[in-house]
């Protein structure tokens, strides 16, 4: 047992991840692997690619309930290339797998507004720092929310202010826009572009990218989006989720969300809420799982405000994805039920 922790400490949650994907079958692997975003598939696929030797105590420590199909595994890291190509492929179709193999295992580079998602934020930032305004906002509007925020904060502060508002303006894109930033990109659509509009960019869109932006950035640029425009500034503000929106949450939503979070995480971010949430994720939990956490939080001692802004920001992303899945509603309960 003793053994078994000590292994499972060596690795952090990224190698434990890919671990246990590759304990399982390229089908069962892959299925996984549907369920994820172009970032957490990259980060997984890279992190199986260094993983070397790995032991059968290790493979034991991190997934014990694979433990019978995991055991006739000797050594995880060794010619797994072939492996991991056949695994994307089935997850992702041969397209999209194929750039996506060439940045894993060769280093290859990716071009075209598709591949922008599989793309490093700064890099994304350095390819259309100097291009007009409407072209980056497109590609901001196009990318994920987190990946967006990261973009922008690649950007200075004018180019920030800017995108947002465009962004927060856009409602579809023409197909000749599509096309001139393909061009740009060096890559073309294969069509996709080429006889209809597409949906992009609005309020939501802007006010999912500011919930994504580090905390002091974020304050920024609205103050900036409001001093132009305090109507726009207003319904982003309307529209954007914080940390203490999280007691809007119904008892059932609140109780499905604390069993995705780890007790690490909801620590550190309850250190910076206030006494309404906290009393609100207590009465959500068992009386000793609250009167644990409540100690906890009274044995911790100071913390950077970057850790507390950090760990919120994970439970935020945690929420918006179980509200795009369903699991949980955001908002005010009852009063938006009809």
């Amino acid at each position: 047992m003793s053994e078994q922790g000590k292994s499972k400490s060596k690795m952090n949650r990224l190698e434990q991840a890919a671990v246990l994907l590759m304990s399982l079958g390229e089908r069962d692997a892959a299925a996984v692997l549907r369920h994820l975003g172009p970032k957490e598939v990259q980060r997984l696929g890279t992190a199986m690619t260094q993983l070397q030797n790995v032991s059968q105590s290790d493979v034991e420590a991190v997934v014990t309930s694979f433990l019978n199909e995991a055991s006739t595994l000797t050594g995880l890291g060794v010619g797994s290339d072939n492996y991991i190509r056949k695994m994307l492929v089935e997850a992702l179709g041969e397209d999209k797998a194929s750039s996506l193999v060439d940045r894993i295992l060769m280093g290859g580079n990716t071009t075209g507004l598709d591949t922008l998602k599989w793309m490093d934020p700064r890099s994304v930032a350095d390819l259309i720092r100097h291009e007009h305004p409407q072209i980056q906002s497109i590609v901001v509007a196009y990318l994920d929310a987190d990946q967006a925020a990261e973009v922008l904060s690649n950007l200075s502060e004018k180019q920030r202010l800017d995108i947002v508002m465009r962004v927060a303006s856009l409602d579809s894109v023409q197909p000749s826009a599509l096309q001139e930033l393909n061009a740009i990109l060096e890559k073309q659509f294969s069509g996709n572009a080429s006889s209809q509009t597409k949906a992009m960019g609005g309020i939501k869109v802007a006010a999912n990218i500011m919930n994504n932006l580090e905390s002091s950035l974020e304050g920024e640029l609205m103050e900036s989006i409001r001093d132009l425009d305090e109507d726009l500034g207003a319904r982003i503000q309307d529209l954007m989720f914080v940390f203490e929106d999280l007691k809007n949450i119904d008892d059932r939503g609140i109780q499905a969300l604390l069993r995705e979070v780890s007790s690490e995480v909801l620590i550190l971010a309850l250190k910076g809420a206030d006494d309404e949430l906290q009393e609100k994720v207590f009465k959500n939990m068992s009386k000793r799982a609250a009167e644990l956490l409540r100690d906890d939080l009274e044995a911790k001692g100071p913390v950077r405000v970057s850790e507390v802004e950090a760990a919120q920001k994970e439970i935020l992303t945690i929420a918006r994805r179980m509200a795009d899945s369903g699991e949980i509603q955001l908002g005010t309960g009852a009063e938006e039920m009809i």
